[in-house]
C-alpha cells in the first residue's frame, strides 16, 4: 500500500512541475512580447520629436498642437503598464492626427523630404506596432487562458501566476485622422445641387461660396 501511495505522490509531484514549467513558459513568451512591442513603441517616441521640429519650421504658429504632440509623447512614454500604455497612445495618436492635419494645409511641407521620410518610417512603425500589438495580445490570451482553466488554475494561485493585461487601443487612436499625402487633398467636387426654391431650407443653400 504505501509503495501506492509513494507513487501517487511521485506522480502528482511531476505533473506539478510540468505544469509549473509550462506556466513559466508562457509567462516568458508574454514578456518576450512585450519586449517586441516597447521597442517598437520606443522608436515611434523617438521619430516625433524629428516630425515636430519638421513641421515647426513650416508652421510655427501652430503652438498649440505641438504642445498637445510633446504632452501626449511624455505621457505615453510614462506608462507602467500595457492598459496604461494602450489609453496613453490613443491619445498620442489624436495628437498626431491634429499635426498632420495642420501639415496638409502646407504643400511647400509635404514636399520636403525629410518630412515624408519621417512620415514614412512613421508609418512603418506604426505597422510593426500593430503586428507587435497582435502578438502580444495572443500570447497574453494563451497564458491567461492557462492559469485560468484546469488543472493550471490549481497551481497558478499558490504560484504566483496572475493574469496579464492586454495591450488594448483606445476608440480615440481608431478615429485618428490618417492624412494621406500621396493623393489629392480635396475631394471631387459634387454635382450641382438644384436651385432651391426661396424660402426653403436645406443644405444645398449652405453650399455656394
Amino acid at each position: 500500500m504505501i509503495w501506492i501511495v509513494l507513487g501517487v505522490v511521485v506522480l502528482l509531484l511531476i505533473l506539478v512541475v510540468v505544469l509549473y514549467n509550462r506556466l513559466v513558459t508562457f509567462r516568458n513568451r508574454v514578456d518576450n512580447a512585450w519586449a517586441q512591442v516597447d521597442v517598437q513603441l520606443k522608436r515611434r517616441y523617438d521619430l516625433i520629436p524629428n516630425l515636430v521640429e519638421t513641421v515647426k519650421g513650416y508652421a510655427a504658429h501652430e503652438r498649440g498642437t505641438f504642445e498637445a504632440v510633446t504632452e501626449a509623447r511624455a505621457a505615453a512614454q510614462g506608462a507602467r503598464t500595457p492598459a496604461e500604455a494602450g489609453q496613453a497612445e490613443g491619445i498620442l495618436s489624436q495628437a498626431l492626427g491634429r499635426l498632420f492635419a495642420v501639415a496638409e494645409a502646407y504643400p511647400e511641407l509635404q514636399a520636403d523630404e525629410n518630412f515624408r521620410q519621417l512620415q514614412s518610417e512613421l508609418a512603418e512603425t506604426e505597422n510593426r506596432i500593430a503586428v507587435s500589438r497582435q502578438v502580444y495580445n495572443d500570447t497574453v490570451l494563451t497564458f491567461n487562458n492557462a492559469i485560468q482553466t484546469f488543472p493550471g488554475v490549481v497551481i497558478a494561485g499558490p504560484f504566483g501566476f496572475s493574469a496579464r493585461e492586454f495591450f488594448e487601443t483606445d476608440e480615440a487612436e481608431r478615429a485618428a485622422p490618417r492624412v494621406d499625402f500621396g493623393s489629392a487633398t480635396g475631394a471631387a467636387p459634387a454635382a450641382p445641387a438644384e436651385p432651391a426654391e426661396p424660402g426653403t431650407g436645406g443644405a444645398s443653400g449652405g453650399t455656394g461660396a
